[in-house]
């Protein structure tokens, strides 16, 4: 033959790959255009095709080039992979890969390298070459000089099929682009966008790993929307799911006919409740396939963050299984050491590779030290979400509000353990599917107190510690659950109550990234100091947040149906206090009732430990903000002394240790 049948791929190119140090395995392994030198003819273009299979029979290809009749590949000696050059074949074309196991079976697999695919029912894979010229440069370079934990990040969390239902890559690149413009989010998060055949998975169970979905369009047009979304000065975050893949027989299980990317012993390697694999973390070729995947999508597509899904479900052995159903490690113990070192692993290398990279955990438990840097023992991420705050949170406002003084403590108790990880504050999509109700429609009583409810609570989720993420639809109250068969109920918009709290989210963000008293600080306790965390009698809690340059902005929110017209609260400073966000405004479809006439005076008159004070009015089932603005004259000094001598006293109750409260026990596994 007067060419290499393997188009010029060795074994030596394979070594990495097989130690776990491949890290970019996509430019060995699948289907490329390129040139090979024949000694009769010079140069010949075509496609090659690599697939590892180690303990397959034989591998041929399958295609719409050769009538789907196969053409035999080669095994690459010592390594496992198959290759083969195909002359002629460029981009576009349709493949799969026929493997005999051991048996003599054959079993026709997708290429778990595949760049593109068909669309669903369908699931050939497709040459592909990216020609795309990105036009970032400005935001990378941004990007590469960011301190992530001390910027700010709005998170807006999205599926892509079903933010408007049928719109494409290339249409989502304007109207998506232009709504979380107006909007003021930071950042994008996208539920996965990697090929999944089941709609209903929402992109969590993953088929193809490598290649965007296709039915939003090709991958230069996924490229196109990252990259406007980068022009207009919005970060990405893509929801990455190396948890688990399913047991479709033309994807990656048993791929050569044995459990090359799993683990065979069920015990380790399925899935109870979702019905699918686990990757085997331990073997080197799926480190190398997994590391790479991820570095691939930060890398190629511009990803700026990846979250890593369900990692409780991968630290732990024992994860959502009885006794007897899974395996010790080698110490005796419930952890996944061998997740765990990938994990780490992921994390040291995608930080070390692509400056200013982000990966975040979905972690429910309380394993230690999910952010604390791997050379520090930890797992190595930048942030964590804290479910903990979520689930507390949302049960407090559930409550009617005469019954919330009972129940004050799950809204202060996330500060027990607010710097213990860098943490993100999420309301994301699995808060409002599976019969457990849209935000709106989780708060109790009338449209009003509902919509004044959820403006006030959002409210103090921005001014809280930690980053802020809202799922599609939660910011202007859809009422209906989220399904990706429907498009987000946008008519809405323009009703009372919902365009209301749509501009409310869109002033939070504004004053949010205005303010890095809000941001700056939120993993260093320095950045908060609460004003009265014991107000159970009257439902507020109040706080002040700061910054290093001495920016201070106090917080109250009021969680009442009553307003607090002559609230007593002590502040850092004496000096005037502009009121900056009022949630009870006519601007937010509020009553427009109750306000401070734009600013309030604290005197230097100490009061529950700080050394000034002054008279607040907090509207009912409202949050209310103050910055502060220097020094008062002695004309509003005395108005101020005088109007706190007719002031309600706050009542303070027996502090309540945070330790025995009603508070549940950290949610995914028994700990």
């Amino acid at each position: 033959m007067a060419h290499d049948l393997a188009g010029g791929l060795t074994g030596w190119d394979l070594e990495g790959f097989h130690n776990g140090g491949d890290t970019e395995c996509w430019r060995r392994l699948g289907a490329h255009r390129v040139t090979v030198w024949d000694d009769d003819r010079g140069s010949i273009s075509g496609t090659r095709f690599a697939v590892w299979a180690p303990n397959a029979r034989q591998v041929r290809v399958n295609a719409d080039f050769n009538w789907w009749t196969g053409d035999q590949m080669e095994l690459i000696a010592g390594s496992g992979v198959w290759g083969l050059f195909v002359e002629g074949v460029g981009d576009g074309a349709l493949y799969k890969f026929s493997i005999q196991d051991q048996n003599g079976e054959w079993h026709e697999k997708v290429d778990p390298m595949a760049f593109f695919a068909e669309q669903a029912p369908s699931n050939a894979s497709i040459v592909y070459t990216s020609r795309y010229a990105w036009g970032d440069d400005d935001w990378m370079r941004r990007r590469a000089e960011a301190t992530p934990h001390a910027s700010p990040m709005s998170v807006y969390e999205v599926h892509l099929g079903s933010w408007k239902r049928g719109k494409t890559y290339l249409e989502l690149a304007e109207e998506l682009v232009e709504y979380v413009t107006y909007m003021g989010y930071t950042h994008v998060e996208l539920l996965p966008v990697t090929e999944h055949p089941f709609e209903p998975s929402w992109g969590y169970q993953v088929t193809n790993y490598f290649a965007p979905q296709s039915r939003l369009g090709r991958p230069d047009e996924f490229r196109h929307l990252v990259d406007r979304l980068h022009q207009a000065g919005i970060g990405v975050i893509l929801d990455w799911v190396p948890g688990h893949f399913p047991k479709d027989d033309w994807a990656l299980g048993r791929f050569d006919g044995t459990a090359l990317y799993e683990h065979a012993d069920p015990r380790q390697g399925e899935h109870k409740d979702w019905g699918t694999y686990i990757f085997n973390y331990g073997r080197n070729e799926v480190k190398s396939f997994l590391v790479s995947n991820a570095l691939y999508w930060v890398t190629e597509f511009h990803i700026d963050a990846l979250r890593v899904d369900a990692v409780a479900s991968m630290l732990y052995l024992d994860y959502s299984r009885e006794e007897g159903e899974w395996v010790p490690n080698v110490y005796g113990g419930r952890e996944n050491l061998e997740a765990i070192d990938f994990l780490r692993y992921v994390n040291r290398h995608l930080y070390a590779r692509v400056p200013g990279v982000v990966m975040i955990a979905e972690e429910s438990t309380s394993f230690a030290g999910v952010t604390k840097p791997v050379d520090a023992g930890g797992l190595g991420f930048g942030f964590k979400w804290n479910m903990g705050w979520m689930n507390d949170s949302l049960r407090y406002i559930e409550h009617e509000p005469i019954h919330r003084q009972y129940h004050h403590n799950l809204m202060t108790f996330a500060m027990v353990y607010a710097y213990s990880e860098n943490f993100i504050l999420p309301i994301s999509h699995d808060e409002v599917v599976h019969g457990k109700g849209s935000m709106i429609n989780k708060v109790p009583q009338d449209d009003w107190r509902k919509f004044a409810t959820l403006r006030a609570f959002y409210s103090y989720m921005w001014s809280f510690p930690g980053k802020n993420l809202l799922f599609m639809g939660c910011d202007f109250g859809q009422r209906r659950e989220f399904t990706e068969s429907e498009s987000l109920e946008w008519w809405v918009c323009d009703l009372w109550g919902h365009n209301g709290l749509q501009s409310l989210v869109r002033d939070l963000n504004e004053i949010y990234r205005a303010h890095p008293a809000l941001w700056s600080l939120d993993s260093d306790p320095a950045g908060f100091e609460w004003i009265n965390a014991d107000d159970a009698g009257q439902n507020t809690f109040s706080f002040v947040r700061k910054d290093a340059s001495g920016q201070m902005i106090a917080c109250v929110s009021n969680f009442s149906s009553e307003p607090w017209e002559k609230l007593r609260i002590g502040l850092p400073k004496a000096g005037v206090w502009s009121e900056i966000l009022n949630t009870d405004s006519a601007l937010y479809d509020g009553s427009g009732a109750f306000g401070n006439l734009g600013r309030i005076v604290a005197v230097a008159d100490p009061y529950l430990g700080k050394p000034a004070s002054a008279t607040v009015v907090a509207p009912p089932l409202s949050s209310v903000w103050f910055r502060y603005e220097g020094p008062a004259s002695d004309e509003e000094l005395a108005a101020a002394a005088a109007a706190a001598d007719e002031a309600d006293e706050t009542v303070v109750p027996s502090p309540v240790s945070p330790l025995v409260i009603e508070h549940p026990r950290p949610t995914g596994v028994l700990v």
